[in-house]
């Protein structure tokens, strides 16, 4: 079976290496009529202190974007790139996508341990419990 995206696509990042291993994994499933979002989501406290001051993480989106669209560019879908602002990324992801009538999520899970997992929230598990469109989990590709 052949998977392509035809349609448009939200690809949530959350740092370089995550957006380039999930834009090489992508790339080989886009045609001309596939639009790409690459997101990356700063994260607000909602009224505490935030981890960095928020051009700083501005600025790492930037890195972001940079690194992921490298892949993408040898297709030819239209890619976008956008900073998000919400106090929950999975929360903030599905509302981007059904903001942009999405037809799915996209991403490459990171690789982690249980108890990483258990730390963090595990926001992989939870895109795909949580999901509002499609969610599609693609193998990783060597880079």
């Amino acid at each position: 079976m052949t998977l392509s995206f035809d349609g448009t696509v939200i690809v949530p990042a959350a740092d370089p290496d995550d957006g380039e291993r999930t834009a090489t994994s992508l790339a080989p499933h886009l045609t001309a009529s596939s639009k790409v979002i690459v997101v990356n989501v700063v994260e607000k406290s909602g009224g505490g202190i935030d981890k960095a001051p928020v051009a700083q993480r501005e600025e790492h989106a930037e890195d972001i974007f940079r690194r992921t669209r490298s892949p993408l560019e040898q297709t030819d879908a239209t890619v976008e790139t956008a900073v998000l602002y919400g106090t929950d990324i999975v929360e903030r992801v599905f509302t981007e996508a059904g903001d942009r009538n999405a037809d799915a999520v996209v991403f490459v899970p990171r690789a982690g341990n249980r108890l990483a997992e258990l730390l963090t929230g595990d926001v992989a598990r939870r895109m795909v419990k949580e999901a509002s469109v499609p969610v599609v989990a693609l193998p990783q590709t060597d880079v």
